[in-house]
C-alpha cells in the first residue's frame, strides 16, 4: 500500500537463530544513521518550516496555536533560563501538569540545554491526596526547578515538595523572557547520543519507583527506525490527534517525538478514554481529522460506536487516514473486525490497523507490525537496529532486548540496572511473546501475556491470563474490561465492567441495562460457553461477577494509558474476589451454564 510516492510499510527482513536450548534470537533490518538529538532535530524542522503549526490545544473560545518558529524562539529562552539556573543530570526539571503548549516549549528548552526533564503523571499531584509518588521521586531525582502551568490547580503539591525545591515555575512567562546568549548553541553543541534527555517513570502502583534514563540515542534511534518501518512520513508530515500523556512513553516519546522527528503537527486532545470525557476527542476529531491514529483498545472500545452510528463523522475521520495503531494492552478481536469492517466500509482507500510493542526502558519502540497481513494480537518484528531473544520462561518465551533503544539503567539504582540485563547484555521485560509461524519469522510474534500476571491452579496448570481476558472481553462484546482470578485454586474466575453502551446494542435494549438483567446474564452466559468450549481447565472461565464501581486512576487500578492494572485490582478489591471465589456463590455471581429461566435459550 502506497502513500503518494511513498508506501505505507516497508516489508520485513528479519534474521533468526535458533538455539539448542529453546531460545530464538531475531535480529531486525539494520538501521541507519540518525541525529545526535532531539534537540537538533527540532531545530532542523524550525529551520525547513518554521511557519508550520507544531502544536495546538484546546482553549475556551478555541484552540491556540504554536508555530515552529515560534517554538525555537521559546525554547532557547528557556533553555538559557534553565541553564542560569544550574540545572543538568544532578538536577533536572519536574513537570508536574499534563500536555500542552507550555509543556512542549519547556521540552523542547530542556531537550536544547541538555537538561533532563521529568514528566509526571497529573494523577500523582491531581488525584492523590498525600502526593507519596511525588516526593518520592523529588527525593530520588533532586531536581532544580519543578514546574506546574497553573499555580491554583498544583498548590498543594507545590507546597509538599517547596522545602526540597524551592526553585518553581508557575507557567513559562518568567523562563521565555530570559535572553539566549551563546551559552545555549555551546549547550547544544555538547549534545551527542549518550546525553540523558529524560528520566521516565513507569505507571505501576506498587514499590519505590525506578527512574528509566532515556537517552537522545534511545529517542532519535526510535524515530529512525519508524522512518524507515512507515516510509511514508518522510514526505507526508504527520498529523496527530493525541491524548495519550506525555508522562508515558507512548504520548511522550513514541508520538510526540514523531511530531518533531518528522515536521509534524500535533493536535492535543484534551479528552480521555472514559464515557465522561470521549466527547472532547470526538470534538478533536472532527476538528483535525488525523492522518496517523493512535490510541489503547479502551480508546477504540469507545470511538468504534460513534463511527458506527455517524457516517459522517465516520468518513472525516477516515479521509486522510494512513493506518490505525494501538499498543498498551490487547486488543479484543470483536474489536478489531469492527475497526477493520467500518474502514473498508468508509474509507476510500485501504487503511491498514496496526499494533507495536515496547516499554519505558525501551523508549518506547521495540517492534511493529508493518505489513499488511498482521493479525489481531500481533506485535511485529523488531525494529530496525534491535535484537530479540526470545528465553525460555518455564512454558513460556520471555521477550529480551538488545540494541540502541534499550535504556543504559536505572537513575541512582545500580542494583536495579544490573538485575534488568542477563549475562548476554539482553533487557529482561517480564513479558512473554510466541512466534505466529515458527517457519517463519517475518510473520511476527504475538503477545502472550506478562508473566508476573500469569498463575497456577491447584492442579499446577498454568493460566495465561492475558490471553484469556482477551478472549472473553472478544467473545463477550459488552464488556469495557476484565482481570482474571483465581491463584491457587481449583477452576478461574473474572471481574468485569460492562459496557453500557455495547450492551443496550448487543441485547436489544431501548435503555441502560441494570447488571443483574437477564438479557444481559444469559448473553454472558453463552459468551463463558464460547470461550469454554473444548478448552481445559486453565483456559475455561467458570464465574463472572460484574461491578458496578469502575476501576480507580488514583487506586492504581488503571494507569493514565487507559489499561487496567490486574494485580491492583485484585489486591483493592478483595471483597469482590471473595464473593466470587465462594464456596456457594451468591445470586450475583454469573456461572457457566447457568442460564436464566426467565429467558429462552438461544435458537
Amino acid at each position: 500500500m502506497t502513500s503518494g510516492g511513498l508506501p505505507v510499510f516497508a516489508p520485513p527482513h528479519i534474521g533468526a537463530e535458533a538455539r539448542d536450548d529453546g531460545t530464538v534470537v531475531l535480529q531486525g533490518d539494520d538501521l541507519a544513521p540518525y541525529a545526535p538529538s532531539m534537540a537538533h532535530l527540532f531545530r532542523a524542522g524550525a529551520a525547513a518550516h518554521p511557519e508550520r503549526v507544531l502544536a495546538t490545544q484546546p482553549t475556551p473560545g478555541g484552540r491556540s496555536s504554536l508555530t515552529w518558529g515560534e517554538a525555537r524562539e521559546q525554547a532557547d529562552a528557556i533553555a538559557q533560563s534553565l541553564l542560569d539556573h544550574g540545572l543538568g543530570l544532578d538536577r533536572p526539571v519536574v513537570v508536574l501538569s499534563g500536555n500542552s503548549l507550555e509543556h512542549l516549549v519547556l521540552m523542547l528548552g530542556a531537550f536544547t540545554a541538555g537538561v533532563p526533564i521529568v514528566s509526571l503523571s497529573t494523577a500523582y499531584s491531581l488525584l492523590s491526596r498525600d502526593h507519596a509518588r511525588v516526593r518520592e521521586i523529588v527525593e530520588l531525582c533532586t531536581p532544580g526547578l519543578v514546574f506546574a502551568e497553573h499555580a491554583d490547580a498544583y498548590a498543594r503539591v507545590l507546597e509538599v515538595v517547596r522545602p526540597d525545591v524551592p526553585a518553581q515555575a508557575a507557567g513559562i512567562g518568567d523562563l521565555v523572557r530570559t535572553a539566549p546568549t551563546a551559552a545555549v548553541d555551546e549547550a547544544l553543541a555538547a549534545l551527542g547520543p549518550d546525553t540523558v534527555a529524560k528520566i521516565g517513570f513507569t505507571s505501576g502502583s506498587t514499590g519505590l519507583p525506578k527512574g528509566v534514563l532515556t537517552t537522545h540515542r534511545m529517542l532519535c534511534s526510535n524515530q529512525q527506525a519508524l522512518g524507515q518501518v512507515w516510509p511514508f512520513v518522510r514526505e507526508e508530515p504527520p498529523v496527530l490527534v493525541d491524548w495519550l500523556p506525555w508522562s508515558h512513553t507512548f504520548g511522550g516519546n513514541h508520538n510526540l517525538g514523531q511530531v518533531i522527528a518528522f515536521g509534524g503537527t500535533l493536535h492535543i486532545d484534551d479528552g480521555r478514554p472514559v464515557p465522561q470525557l470521549f466527547d472532547r476527542t470526538v470534538g478533536s476529531l472532527r476538528e483535525h481529522p488525523p492522518t496517523v491514529y493512535y490510541n489503547v483498545p479502551a480508546g477504540y472500545a469507545l470511538l468504534v460506536p460513534r463511527l458506527e452510528s455517524d457516517r459522517e463523522f465516520a468518513e472525516r475521520f477516515l479521509s486522510r487516514l494512513r493506518f490505525m495503531f494501538y499498543a498498551a494492552a490487547a486488543l479484543p478481536e470483536a474489536l478489531w473486525d469492527r475497526l477493520r469492517a467500518l474502514a473498508d466500509d468508509v474509507a476510500d482507500h485501504d487503511i491498514p490497523l496496526t499494533a507495536s510493542w515496547g516499554m519505558t526502558e525501551t523508549a518506547p519502540g521495540a517492534t511493529t507490525a508493518h505489513f499488511d497481513t498482521a493479525r489481531c494480537g500481533c506485535i511485529g518484528v523488531p525494529l530496525p537496529g534491535v535484537t530479540l531473544k526470545l528465553a525460555r520462561a518455564g512454558d513460556k518465551h520471555e521477550i529480551r532486548l538488545r540494541g540502541p533503544n534499550v535504556t543504559p539503567g536505572y537513575h541512582r539504582n545500580p542494583e536495579a540496572t544490573a538485575a534488568a540485563f542477563d549475562d548476554e547484555g539482553y533487557l529482561r521485560t517480564g513479558d512473554a511473546a510466541r512466534l505466529v509461524d515458527p517457519g517463519d519469522p517475518a510473520q511476527g510474534l504475538m503477545f502472550d501475556g506478562r508473566l508476573s500476571e500469569d498463575f497456577k491452579l491447584a492442579s499446577g496448570t498454568w493460566v495465561t491470563v492475558g490471553r484469556l481476558r482477551t478472549a472473553l472481553v472478544s467473545a463477550a462484546g459488552v464488556l469495557r474490561d476484565a482481570v482474571i482470578a483465581g491463584h491457587d485454586g481449583d477452576y478461574v474466575a473474572a471481574l468485569a465492567w460492562v459496557d453500557p453502551a455495547e450492551a443496550r446494542r448487543v441485547c436489544g435494549a431501548d435503555a441502560d441495562l441494570a447488571l443483574d438483567d437477564p438479557r444481559l446474564r444469559d448473553h454472558l452466559v453463552r459468551a463463558l460457553e464460547t470461550v469454554n468450549d473444548g478448552a481445559g481447565s486453565a483456559g475455561r472461565i467458570e464465574r463472572l461477577l460484574l461491578l458496578e464501581e469502575p476501576p480507580s486512576l488514583d487506586g492504581g487500578e488503571i494507569t493514565d494509558k487507559g489499561y487496567v492494572n490486574q494485580r491492583r485490582v485484585l489486591d483493592l478489591r478483595a471483597q469482590d474476589v471473595a464473593r466470587l471465589l465462594a464456596e456457594a456463590p451468591g445470586a450475583s455471581v454469573i456461572t457457566a451454564a447457568a442460564r436464566s429461566p426467565r429467558s429462552p435459550a438461544p435458537a
